[in-house]
């Protein structure tokens, strides 16, 4: 008999990619959102449509699951989680408490959290030559914003969950994930997704200026799509309970990824700084305990990952013009 799989957030990007690793394994899916997959039909076996901050919606959810991959959250890039703080920490406590107590109560096997690394404190990364971030460096808590404080208290959650339940909780801190078939305008995409949105309207326009936010000389490590759903079903299988860093260990500055993506895309450009939200100012993962827990870390290179992002947000980019003309 197939194991049944939950994953929250199947019509994001994250989930929306790991949904289709998931079914290639061989595992049947049933994929929750509030909304389909914006840039291709979902592969899971089942799909619904629910508001996982209800109780009632949860129950649903989590009804004869084995294991629960939770991935949704309301949330995007550095632009929106600076100033939607009440409506962030609101709208995801409620998600994630009610999902892992509906989880518990129809008796799924396992529970994976998906945090992130913003749950880190910021007097860690004050400088663009940060030294990376251990997992036992988020105590003494003292995360940016609301969206790493719920984060770093659903983690809690997780953990009494484990001690008191005897549930088996997992948790993986994400690292700035990105590639295709995710948010690349519209206010919630992240720093790489509008850096290649910004270059391919210049390369197709004509005008090779592009706006960027501070200096450009903050710095932080990304992470591949792919690398990240191989990272989260490793941590599923493994039998560690304690949170992980799931990213790239190669630290780059916001400047240095606008040229690795100009040459991508063969222009040259003009960037212009201009004031606007840059969260902390350096900010890079240590995959020591990752490697010597799963014998194995993100492989896929920056150029790689930037390359294939690109050329598919380049579609986007041209589409959109088009119609706009």
């Amino acid at each position: 008999m197939k194991k049944k799989i939950l994953v929250t957030g199947a019509g994001g990007f994250i989930g929306h990619h790991l949904t289709k690793y998931l079914v290639e394994k061989g595992y049947w899916v049933r994929g929750v959102d509030i909304k389909h997959p914006e840039f291709e039909q979902t592969s899971a076996n089942e799909f619904l449509i629910l508001d996982l901050r209800k109780w009632e919606s949860c129950l649903e959810a989590t009804k004869a699951i084995d294991e629960v991959y939770a991935l949704a959250a309301d949330m995007g890039g550095m632009g929106f989680i600076s100033c939607h703080h009440s409506e962030i920490l609101y709208n995801n406590s409620l998600i994630n408490l009610h999902t892992i107590e509906a989880a518990r109560q129809n008796k799924v096997k396992k529970y994976l959290f998906t945090s992130s690394a913003c749950v880190y404190p910021e007097y860690k990364q004050t400088s663009i030559d940060v030294a990376p971030l251990k997992e036992e460096d988020a105590y003494p808590a003292a995360p940016q914003d609301a969206y790493g404080w719920e984060k770093l208290v659903s983690e809690r959650l997780c953990l009494h969950y484990k001690e008191d339940y005897k549930f088996e909780t997992k948790i993986v801190r994400f690292h700035n994930i990105f590639g295709p078939k995710g948010t690349w305008d519209g206010g919630r995409e992240k720093a790489p997704a509008a850096l290649c949105r910004k270059i391919a309207t210049a390369k197709l326009t004509g005008n090779s200026e592009i706006e960027l936010w501070g200096d450009g000389k903050q710095t932080r490590s990304f992470c591949y799509i792919d690398d990240c759903v191989t990272g989260l079903y490793k941590i599923m299988e493994s039998n560690y309970s304690q949170p992980l860093n799931l990213g790239q260990d190669r630290l780059i500055s916001i400047n240095e990824l606008a040229d690795l993506i100009s040459n991508i895309a063969n222009i040259k450009i003009t960037k212009k700084h201009i004031p606007g939200p840059q969260g902390v100012r350096g900010r890079n993962s240590d995959n020591s305990l990752l490697k010597e827990i799963l014998k194995w870390e993100p492989e896929i290179s920056l150029e790689k990952g930037l390359e294939i992002t690109y050329k598919w947000i380049e579609e986007q980019v041209r589409s959109k013009l088009t119609v706009k003309s």
